[in-house]
């Protein structure tokens, strides 16, 4: 069986790494994200949209749908809008739900009659430790803490097709989202590192590590599960 994988915000960070690790594993893969991947390869496809607009996410879907048969599916993409209570506004958090809830949901649908035709997918969210709680993450928190749910029925929804649904949750990650709040190679950036318990800040291949257990065609008695990958992190209080 071939496999097609679309990796959203596939262009960079965790997503550009996943790429690179599911290509050489023989994939095709699809990124969907707002610009083009910086590498190029043969099994390498990208479609421009962005996410926070759901007539683009349609229209990406329709056009991935018609020309790949895809059998993995991977919502990588996702932005922190980080706002104490007060300053924090409900139009917050109907963005980020389009980006990391909606986004996913309109591209499963488009791809799941392949999936079902199969008997076989893979579908991942790219979670959050902060969906255990963090500062200033109303919506970021909200919204990744609302994957877990999706996920989980999904998972049950899917499961008789041999399709599986899980959540990677990573804590603090090097990458550009994080460096868009804690500057990089700063005394904030050291401390935060002496805090986790395994006494460092993540790495994407971390993470791809995680997501590659999920890909495995092989993998298919484990659905419905959030794995964090957080250095310890997600066990006791972490604050950025």
């Amino acid at each position: 069986m071939t496999h097609t994988a679309v990796i959203t915000g596939g262009n960079k960070g965790i997503g550009a790494d996943l790429a690179q690790a599911l290509l050489a594993r023989d994939y095709t893969v699809v990124s969907i994200s707002r610009r083009a991947p910086e590498v190029s390869h043969p099994h390498l496809h990208s479609v421009e949209a962005d996410l926070l607009d759901g007539q683009a996410v349609a229209e990406a879907a329709a056009e991935v749908a018609t020309n790949h048969e895809v059998t993995h599916l991977i919502h990588n993409a996702g932005l922190i809008w980080p706002n104490l209570i007060e300053a924090a506004e409900p139009s917050d958090i109907t963005g980020l739900a389009q980006l990391h809830l909606g986004s996913a949901l309109t591209l499963l649908k488009a791809f799941l009659p392949a999936m079902k035709a199969r008997q076989f997918g893979r579908v991942m969210f790219n979670g959050s430790r902060a969906a255990l709680g963090a500062p200033t993450r109303t919506a970021y928190g909200a919204t990744k803490a609302g994957m877990i749910g999706m996920a989980r029925t999904w998972a049950l929804e899917l499961a008789p097709h041999g399709i599986t649904v899980n959540v990677v949750a990573p804590g603090p990650i090097l990458t550009d989202n994080f460096w868009g709040i804690v500057e990089k190679d700063s005394p904030q950036q050291e401390a935060l590192a002496k805090r986790i318990p395994m006494g460092r800040l993540g790495r994407v291949d971390d993470v791809t590590r995680a997501f590659l257990f999920f890909c495995d065609p092989e993998n298919s008695f484990v659905t419905g599960q959030t794995l964090y990958v957080c250095g310890g992190a997600s066990v006791g209080s972490l604050q950025i």
